[in-house]
């Protein structure tokens, strides 16, 4: 087995896991990859990678593995079939799935004698070995500061989110929450710019600014979220609702597709079915509350 301090192996050559071992090898890292395609791993392997036949060896080859599937069906498909190899080893599971799935992924690994740290990456692959990125971990804590060097390859900034080993994978589910939605809403301003003769183009100065605008409302909300204070002194539910009525209204007009808007407006109408029309439109995460 490799130099465990300078040595790993990447699990899954999709844009990110390529990205993740470039990174190492561009850190002077001995890598040994696997991929089901094994062409993936043409020009890593080009530059100094060593490709594993079996998802064996390349287990057998190092003590941490990154794993960088699709989603844990395809890392229980990938690493059944070598569960012999298993002891021992430090698996570090960046691929997304559900935090519930992750714990049950950690369980399966502690039963086969590894340990799994999960991890969130919060960048597209082109923010792989940049010091700026940041990704979410979990798990034991004295593993992950252990390899905390290896890990700081991949992006800069590591943040460890506690022993649970679903909690890397809640934290990024959230950001994923967050960002198909407002990414979403961009893609519906940008059908309402076209079906009135405007670009994309034309309209981005004004939506980036609209979303510059967001940091300011998360931070003012937030505080009132925690407290339980929905007063309706600054805004009040009776409001939005006229407002996102206007938004579809908006939308139909254009004869673009209203289903994002529409959902927003049943969402608001129930908040004022439910009496909180005097209220702050905060309250309607009381309604989307477990």
């Amino acid at each position: 087995m490799g130099n465990t301090q300078h040595s790993v192996t990447v699990i899954g050559l999709g844009p990110m896991g390529q990205a993740m071992a470039g990174a190492f090898l561009d850190r002077g890292y001995d890598v040994t990859v696997w991929n089901r395609t094994a062409s993936r791993a043409d020009d890593l392997v080009a530059r100094g990678a060593v490709l594993a036949p079996t998802v064996k060896d390349a287990l057998a080859a190092n003590e941490l593995v990154i794993l960088s599937l699709t989603d844990y069906d395809a890392v229980y498909a990938t690493l059944e079939p070598a569960e012999s190899a298993l002891a021992g080893r430090v698996l570090v599971n960046l691929s997304s799935d559900t935090p519930e799935k992750a714990r049950a992924a950690a369980r399966w690994a502690d039963e086969r004698g590894a340990v799994q740290l999960t991890g969130g990456v919060t960048v597209p692959p082109s923010g792989i070995g940049q010091a700026e990125s940041s990704t979410f971990y979990s798990g034991p804590r004295d593993v992950f500061d252990r390899h905390r060097p290896a890990l700081e390859v991949i992006t800069g900034r590591t943040d460890h989110r506690g022993e649970d080993p679903g909690l890397a994978a809640l934290m990024y589910q959230i950001g994923m929450v967050m960002f198909w939605t407002s990414m979403l809403s961009y893609w519906q301003a940008i059908a309402l710019a076209d079906a009135n003769g405007l670009k994309a183009a034309d309209i981005l100065p004004h939506a980036v600014e609209t979303a510059h605008s967001l940091p300011g409302f998360f931070s003012f909300y937030a505080e009132r979220i925690d407290a339980g204070r929905h007063a309706g002194d600054v805004d009040r539910l009776a409001m939005g609702t006229a407002s996102v009525e206007h938004v579809l209204h908006t939308n139909a007009d254009a004869g673009v597709d209203t289903t994002l808007p529409a959902t927003l407006v049943e969402l608001f109408r129930r908040g004022m079915d439910a009496g909180h029309a005097a209220d702050s439109f905060s309250s309607l995460v009381e309604l989307m509350k477990k």
